[in-house]
């Protein structure tokens, strides 16, 4: 049911907080047609249809999803209708947003098998008895060749080469693939097919959401209203947080692998985090770093308030209280450098196989040696059994004194 117990601009703020577009025009537009349909919306007591999509390109979602994720949710609050998409067609092409070549193409198996874990993470932040799932492979995969023409034909190759990524690999001469154009067509099919009021997304995908503005209009349907979300820096602090990249806090891991993840990542890297994952209120946010930047509180002491925050709202408070101890005890205690180099391993491995990996022994020899010596610790115990094997779970391998590695498990 449609709240109005909430004041309406109150709503417009919340609903509209953190969006951004680059373009101060197309932000008061889309601002004016949220007001429009949301006015409509408490008139008539029928929700509005939100949706995002996400493509199953890995196993895990992490916290640059959860961005999208939680403005879905906000909406889900005030009594709206939200679909989660999942991307089961769009996946096997694969989005080119923000990429400078072509994204690496996945198989229908891999698809399959990465979907089938989004519906469970996904719950984490949204209610699943009122969340429609969708799949896009459902309308996508049916269409006809003429079909695909006629989508076709409301878009020029002038409007393609405008974004960014495309026009800069043009420049330069690198490929850019037809299928990588057929991209924008099938995201902005989804709109039509689902017959969205709003569609959530990542600022990358201002050009995809636009597309379905443009089709909804070729089909005679209302357009929908495009709210962009920033992009949530990776762990490095700079990178867009990504699992192909490494550099992502996986919202399925466990409470100590974030925790010291969130630990791991560079103090100006935290108001990014802070205003696009955490619950807390703008003013809260900037109170927290009004102390950091008086000296009343240390940047290592507000990172521990963020970290607990992000376990707090994935596992619970039990889990961030002994996730803080965990950290506190295997890596404070123990002086351990605050960035750490991530080593991924594919499945139960042999622990000198897996300091070979590091770079930190030239030889598998060597590497025994170091064990037997009493030189390798994981997770600040010593290991001397050189037939131990590892299963990457986000332990610390630590070699000599101030050689590390966190064993991370690779895609």
């Amino acid at each position: 049911m449609v709240r109005t117990d909430i004041a309406f601009d109150e709503q417009i703020a919340l609903l509209m907080r953190g969006v951004s577009f680059g373009d101060e025009a197309l932000a008061a537009a889309m601002e004016a047609e949220l007001r429009e349909r949301l006015a409509e919306s408490h008139a008539t007591g029928k929700p509005l249809r939100v949706y995002l999509g996400v493509d199953p390109t890995s196993t895990d979602l992490h916290l640059g999803h959860t961005v999208p994720l939680r403005k879905l949710r906000q909406f889900q609050d005030l009594g709206h209708d939200v679909v989660f998409l999942i991307g089961s067609f769009t996946a096997l092409v694969g989005d080119p947003s923000d990429k400078d070549k072509a994204r690496p193409r996945l198989t229908p198996e891999q698809v399959r098998e990465h979907a089938q874990t989004y519906v469970d993470q996904v719950a984490r932040i949204l209610d699943p008895e009122r969340t429609e799932i969708a799949y896009n492979d459902r309308w996508l995969a049916p269409l006809s060749f003429a079909d695909v023409i006629e989508l076709a034909s409301n878009f020029t190759v002038q409007q393609f080469l405008t974004r960014d990524n495309f026009s800069e690999r043009f420049a330069k001469g690198d490929p850019i693939w037809l299928h990588e154009f057929m991209y924008a067509l099938m995201q902005a099919y989804d709109a039509v097919m689902l017959r969205t009021d709003v569609q959530v997304g990542g600022t990358e995908q201002l050009f995809n959401l636009m597309a379905g503005r443009k089709l909804m209009e070729a089909r005679g349907m209302r357009p929908q209203v495009c709210l962009t979300l920033p992009i949530l820096a990776g762990t490095d602090g700079h990178m867009r947080m990504s699992k192909s990249t490494g550099n992502a806090i996986g919202i399925a891991e466990r409470p100590e692998e974030q925790f010291g993840k969130v630990m791991s990542m560079p103090d100006e890297a935290m108001r990014n985090v802070a205003e696009l994952v955490t619950r807390w209120t703008p003013a809260e946010i900037e109170a927290l770093f009004s102390a950091i930047a008086s000296g009343a509180l240390h940047p290592r002491d507000a990172k521990m308030r963020l970290a607990f925050e992000i376990v707090d709202i994935f596992h619970g408070t039990e889990a961030a209280e002994q996730a803080q101890e965990h950290f506190a005890t295997v890596f404070q205690q123990r002086a351990l450098p605050p960035e750490i180099p991530a080593l991924a391993l594919k499945g139960p491995t042999p622990l000198v196989e897996a300091i070979v990996q590091a770079g930190m022994a030239g030889s598998k020899s060597q590497a025994r040696r170091l064990v037997t010596q009493g030189g390798v610790r994981l997770d600040g115990q010593p290991v001397d059994d050189v037939d131990t094997v590892v299963e990457a779970r986000g332990q610390i391998l630590q070699v000599g004194r101030r050689r590390y590695a966190r064993l991370e498990p690779a895609d």
